[in-house]
């Protein structure tokens, strides 16, 4: 099929674009690409008033007990990373959680969808610490008071929540236990150094190694979901940055919402890899490559600027066999994530943003290949969009490359990012996505 269908410059400089995968419209419009998207700091910024520990949000690490119970922290320890699952909750202070994992408050597809729906029944393990936890007054009071918490930002007066009886109180922290929307937060809230209210923490502020095992939790709780609760088909993974991409706090984590269906793209796309198994080679990596979209590649991973979509994307892939991430060996997780940690910090923190992850569903028979976009929120949909479905981008495909390009180059130099092939320097071979091999 012709690539003009998908990628159309017109002699005014309007590139039309087609996703090929989800058949969304995109019109970079001359005239319309003035807009600067930048890293600079923003002219709002404030002065930071230092505090020492970090305490400016629930997330932060003073403020454990405003978070549900922890699945999972990972800790450094005699200069090595390890995981302490499922602490009790009068040993939370005793470590520094680098990352930790938890159950979300506010959950999308709730405890209750499983229980009504399905008739799940969270598994003995989860039964068991949920008992354990309860036992030691400081679990108790940690549950009773997030779900108190939870009931006045639901709506209920203090009379109410007075009047609830205690089984009621409990049983709605079951969701704390046994649910399936989870986080993944970091520790820090402001990046060394910070002395604005915009020197945020992000996921380029940190090392190569820090991000791997940001990356590796989060591969870890898809697995341990999956285990315990098996009417789940597919988890959701995402990473929204900054406030004007969907962030509740300005503080860095992670959300995995587990989901019954795989959703109308992905299956759509499914449908396509039945019919061509190497779809995502010839309308992904080598389609990219043909238009000069690749821009960066190590052994394990190849990133593109993306066409057909509503924001300025880039859409980087695992180069393994392995359809789903918690089926890649941690040799190539760190690949992928050396990646996208590359990414980010070449773009800065200021650039508000969504860090999508697909892989393979977990019912699924044909491979899709894991991969990671990370758009650009540095526009608004309007009326247009809306009454056309031709949604509006303000950056060409050959201008996020060319602005990621320099960054890229820049932070190597400065031995800020892992080693990575960039621009001239990717051997863009054909068909470098492997998922489909047996």
């Amino acid at each position: 099929m012709s690539s003009m269908i998908y990628y159309t410059i017109m002699p005014d400089g309007t590139v039309k674009q087609l996703n090929p995968f989800t058949g969304t419209e995109v019109w970079a419009v001359a005239g319309r690409r003035g807009k600067p998207i930048t890293n600079e700091t923003a002219h709002t910024a404030k002065p930071l008033e230092i505090h020492t520990p970090e305490d400016y949000c629930s997330f932060c690490a003073p403020r454990y007990y405003e978070t549900a119970p922890e699945k999972s922290r990972l800790i450094r320890h005699n200069g090595a990373w390890e995981r302490v699952d499922l602490l009790a909750p009068d040993r939370y202070f005793e470590t520094v959680a680098e990352f930790r994992r938890t159950g979300n408050l506010f959950e999308i597809v709730t405890l209750e969808y499983w229980r009504k729906n399905y008739a799940y029944k969270m598994p003995a393990s989860r039964v068991k610490w949920r008992e354990d936890y309860l036992a030691i007054p400081a679990g108790l009071k940690h549950v009773t008071d997030i779900v108190q918490y939870k009931l006045r930002r639901e709506g209920k007066t203090d009379e109410q929540i007075e009047k609830m009886p205690m089984a009621d109180k409990l049983a709605i922290a079951d969701a704390f236990f046994g649910g399936g929307h989870e986080m993944v937060i970091a520790r820090r809230h402001y990046k060394d150094d910070a002395t604005l209210d915009t020197d945020l923490y992000s996921s380029g502020e940190m090392t190569e190694e820090e991000h791997y095992w940001y990356f590796k939790l989060t591969v870890d709780a898809i697995r341990d979901i999956t285990l315990n609760n098996r009417y789940v088909r597919y988890i959701s993974v995402f990473q929204n940055w900054l406030r004007s991409a969907g962030a509740s706090f300005d503080h860095l984590h992670k959300q995995l919402v587990s989901l019954d269906e795989w959703g109308a793209s992905i299956e759509n796309q499914i449908k396509m890899l039945r019919d061509d198994a190497n779809v995502y080679n010839e309308f992904g990596v080598n389609f990219a490559a043909h238009h000069n979209l690749v821009f960066a590649e190590n052994d394990f991973a190849i990133a593109y600027a993306g066409i057909g979509h509503r924001y300025p994307t880039i859409e980087i892939y695992s180069r393994s066999q392995a359809g789903r991430p918690y089926e890649h060996t941690d040799e190539e997780i760190r690949g992928v994530s050396n990646m996208v940690h590359a990414i980010h910090a070449a773009m800065g923190s200021q650039i508000s943003c969504n860090e999508e992850w697909y892989y393979t569903p977990i019912d699924a028979v044909y491979k899709m290949p894991w991969h990671v976009l990370i758009k650009w929120r540095v526009t608004v949909p309007a009326g247009f969009e809306g009454g056309t479905s031709i949604f509006i981008n303000p950056m060409t495909p050959i201008d996020l490359r060319d602005k990621m390009v320099p960054r890229l180059y820049k932070l190597r130099d400065e031995g800020k990012i892992g080693w990575v092939r960039i621009a001239e320097e990717c051997r863009v071979d054909p068909n470098p996505l492997k998922y489909y091999l047996k």
